[in-house]
Order: structure tokens, then C-alpha cells, then sequence
């Protein structure tokens, strides 16, 4: 089944391009059936590249999912045309009343700040609460990951000697977990940042499960509230060129920042990358939406708690 996006969103044709099956608001009206409601909280600074990487995993599904994109009125994006803005994000105020079957909260390139200096700490901490209330499942990715545990759990964040770049092999924890139904033993994800979150904090906390850690670049997934709260250090759902992107504007603008690690062929960035994190980053979305959305969900979506 396809996914139902704004008319008129980028990412729809940069997607059919990939052969990836999209509709519109216009067509998916027609269609006699209960499409999953899912929210994206997008506080990357390219907004249209983030969006096209999310709906590119959702739409690997046989559900119909509907995609609405939210902004919060006290950060202003410098990085994306101020008309997409307008018209494909809507603010918190007016989405509060609202309930949503699903919601992701990407992460921001605000790490390297205490959460509490973060301009818009206190309008996000309140959308953290409200999910609580009006969203089945919520998934959380990178800093997201670590303001969530940090606001809900009291989880602390460390700063890394160096950034941790690059593609990193992780293993399973709980390997009969549904959100890992297909998963090899081992499987590839590619990390961006410059902060972490510990496993010893993780363990202190009866409520949280710590499902995936890497030898390399530690935590990667924990869960909370059985699913209605996933928190994912890394960033499974980047397209094959993202860390070549990242690379060369920071080789460009002189910057410290070394090759990122397992990620090109013969670690030589002239030869481009190497995809091996694809496949475990569509059964994540698609496990996600199907045993912790769709299954948990009500059919009437008023009556999420």
C-alpha cells in the first residue's frame, strides 16, 4: 500500500524515481480505508532531505500511512525555503489537539548544548509530554533519543573525544524482540554525533529495556512503556550519501573531522560508499509501524490514552 503525503511534497517525486509507490492527499481520499496517522517532528536543518530519508523507509510497508509534518513556533528553520515551510508544517498550537497513531522526533544539530540551553527546550519537552497522551508509539532518533530519555528518565548525555562517524556493527539483546523480527545477528548503522548516552545509566533505570548496543558506538536502542516509546542513538534511516555529504562540507570548511569509519569502499572517499545499513533500516520502520503502531493502535484514534 502507498503512503498518503501532502499534494505537492518534494519527496513524492524525488521518490517515484526510485519506483517507490506514493499518492497524494487527493487520491488517497478515495480510497475507502482508515490510513495510520503519523506525525513527523522534523528539527534537521534540511528539512527536505530528512523528510524524503523517513518517507522512503515508511513507505516499505502493505499499510497506508499518513504523513503530517510539525513544527514548533520557537525555532525558525535557515536552511528551508520559507514557502515549503508554510506549507507542508504545521505548528504544535494548532496540531495539540490532535491524535496520531505513530510519531518520529528527528534529531537537531544542537547536541553539543546542555538540553536546557536549547532555545526551544521548553516547547519540546512539552511535545514529549503530550505524545505520552495523543501518540500510540513514538519513535525518538539521535539527539531526540537522548532529550527524551534525558527529560523523561533523567538520563544524562556525555560529550565524545571525537565525533562518532561513520557506518558501526551492532548486535541484539533481546533477539526475539518484535522490532527485531528479520534481523541478522549483526547488522550496520551509520552514527553522527559528538555526544552519548551510557549503557550503566540505561541499566539504572527499572523502566527502560536497552535492546541494541554496538562495541563501537554503544547504545542504540532502547524501549519504553512496552513500545509506546522507542529511543534510537543512530541515524538508520540516512540515505547512502548523507556521511559523504557531512564529510566534504566539513573537509570544505576546514574543519576537524576524520574519514567516517566502515563507510567507504577501502575506506577511500573516492571511491564512494558502501550500503550495508539499508535493509536492517526498512526492517526497523516497518517492524516499528507494524507490531508497535498498527497492531497497538485503536481503530478509532480519539480513543488513544
Amino acid at each position: 500500500m502507498p503512503l498518503n503525503l501532502p499534494d505537492k511534497l518534494p519527496a513524492i517525486e524525488l521518490l517515484k524515481e526510485e519506483n517507490i509507490f506514493v499518492i497524494d492527499n487527493s487520491r488517497a481520499t478515495r480510497q475507502d480505508i482508515r490510513p495510520l496517522r503519523i506525525v513527523i517532528l522534523n528539527l534537521m536543518p534540511l528539512k527536505i532531505t530528512t523528510e524524503t530519508d523517513l518517507v522512503r523507509l515508511l513507505s516499505n510497508t502493505p499499510l497506508q500511512v499518513e504523513i503530517s509534518f510539525m513544527k514548533i513556533k520557537s525555532h525558525t528553520s535557515k536552511n528551508t525555503p520559507i514557502e515549503h515551510m508554510k506549507t507542508f508544517y504545521t505548528d504544535f498550537d494548532k496540531m495539540r489537539g490532535d491524535k496520531y497513531d505513530g510519531m518520529i522526533i528527528t534529531g537537531a544539530p544542537v547536541e553539543q548544548m546542555d538540553f536546557e540551553e536549547v532555545n526551544y527546550w521548553n516547547e519540546i519537552t512539552e511535545i514529549f509530554d503530550w505524545a505520552r497522551t495523543h501518540v500510540t508509539s513514538t519513535l525518538y532518533i539521535c539527539w531526540a533519543a537522548q532529550a527524551g530519555l534525558y527529560h523523561h528518565y533523567g538520563v544524562p548525555k556525555y560529550a565524545l573525544d571525537k565525533k562518532m562517524f561513520g557506518i558501526f556493527k551492532h548486535r541484539t539483546l533481546l533477539p526475539l524482540h518484535p522490532i527485531f523480527r528479520g534481523f541478522d545477528d549483526e547488522f550496520y548503522v551509520p552514527h553522527s554525533r559528538h555526544t552519548e548516552v551510557r549503557k550503566e545509566d540505561i541499566l539504572k533505570v527499572p523502566e527502560l529495556t536497552l535492546l541494541s548496543e554496538s562495541d563501537d558506538s554503544g547504545v542504540y536502542m532502547v524501549v519504553a512503556r512496552g513500545g509506546r516509546e522507542f529511543f534510537v542513538t543512530g541515524h538508520s534511516e540516512y540515505s547512502p550519501l548523507t556521511l559523504d555529504t557531512e564529510y566534504r562540507r566539513d573537509v570544505s570548511k576546514g574543519l576537524p573531522i576524520e574519514v567516517p569509519r566502515n563507510y567507504y569502499v577501502d575506506d577511500d572517499p573516492d571511491k564512494g560508499p558502501l550500503v550495508r545499513w539499508r535493509g536492517h533500516a526498512n526492517l526497523l520502520f516497518s517492524n516499528w509501524l507494524n507490531y508497535f503502531v498498527y497492531q497497538e493502535t485503536p481503530y478509532n484514534i480519539e480513543d488513544i490514552r
